[in-house]
């Protein structure tokens, strides 16, 4: 499975990492889908199915080196790895730019979405009325899921790590944001903004040394609640991957036509002209974060409501976000020759 990678082979590995770790951080956006698309999906899947009773074996009776080669170290580390960058630069550049100009980086993003459809259904060559049925069933499950509404905030640690291992998902099935399953479920805030911003604040005293942080029960629920969520992810992780390995062997031109379809139905997630819905308290006053920016609850869709320059700037860049898709899977292709 472990496979001879050059150099650039190595930081193109990150450089994905990296890119899915950004995509996952976005509601409405799979990091699957970049998988999927960069032509990797497969292998990632059937990587992490490697980490099973025997890698377990392997580690246990301290056979690093064939544990090493038996799970693709190599090619999970590099990703995880660029994941975890992306995760303390590019997730941040992209709230600054969420926040900034809304409107063109959902219009990017709807673009690429539209891209990635284009480009895994070009090659899909099983067009028969049962695939049909499979991709109208995907997007009727990708519609149906952007109109829940969301619920309230819940930190029961049960419940966080069912969150972790629903919240993966954007990684492994590609058309399904985990970011926005959280929001469905209330916990998009704590478990990606608070615990997140907990988390920085202990690194930084921990460098200065200030252990003061050990007396703040708050600063300490949010991390507990960060080290359940990140264990329900790992867990969810391994457990998609095996039952996604399990289907992509024996029904994969059915999945691909689910997944088709999945992503198709994702669109409305990201429509570029949304409105924002804010979490209110008791008073109808909106819930402010820790920086006093206001906490996102969710988004109503609607049709374009900017003046004229805006609508078609947003339209430039939906074609940029499907050229940057197109780009990508041409660049692999050229590579994979």
């Amino acid at each position: 499975m472990q496979q001879t990678r050059t150099l650039s082979d190595k930081v193109l590995l990150v450089l994905k990492g990296l890119a899915m770790g950004a995509a996952n951080k976005v509601p409405g956006v799979s990091g699957g889908v970049v998988a999927f698309v960069a032509g990797f999906y497969e292998e990632f899947i059937f990587s992490l199915q490697r980490i099973n009773g025997k890698s377990f074996l392997l580690l246990i009776n301290g056979r690093f080196r064939s544990l090493y080669y038996y799970t693709n170290f190599k090619f999970l580390g590099l990703l995880i790895l660029g994941m975890v960058i992306s995760y303390f630069s590019v997730s941040q550049l992209l709230d600054y730019l969420i926040l900034h100009y809304e409107l063109y980086v959902w219009a990017a993003f709807f673009g690429m979405i539209i891209g990635s459809i284009y480009y895994i259904s070009k090659d899909f060559d099983d067009w028969t009325g049962k695939s049909i049925l499979y991709v109208l069933a995907g997007i009727a499950a990708g519609v149906a899921i952007s109109f829940l509404e969301p619920a309230k905030e819940n930190d029961n640690l049960w419940f966080v790590f069912f969150c972790g291992i629903v919240g993966v998902s954007g990684m492994t099935l590609p058309g399904l944001s985990g970011s926005f399953i959280l929001i469905l479920f209330g916990n998009y805030v704590l478990l990606l903004v608070d615990s997140v911003n907990a988390l920085y604040s202990t690194i930084r005293d921990l460098m200065m040394w200030d252990f003061a942080f050990t007396n703040d029960a708050e600063r300490l629920r949010l991390l507990q609640v960060l080290a359940v969520f990140s264990a329900g992810s790992l867990a969810g992780l391994v457990s998609l991957s095996h039952l996604l390995g399990y289907v992509l062997k024996r029904y994969k031109r059915q999945t691909y036509a689910v997944i088709i379809g999945f992503i198709t139905g994702s669109l409305g997630v990201v429509w570029p002209w949304k409105e924002k819905i804010f979490k209110l308290d008791a008073s109808r006053e909106i819930i402010l974060d820790n920086n006093n920016n206001p906490i996102l609850d969710n988004y109503d869709r609607y049709f374009p409501d900017f003046s004229i320059a805006e609508t078609w700037y947003a339209i430039v860049y939906i074609i940029v976000g499907v050229f940057i898709v197109l780009g990508l899977g041409w660049y692999e292709k050229r590579n994979s020759v």
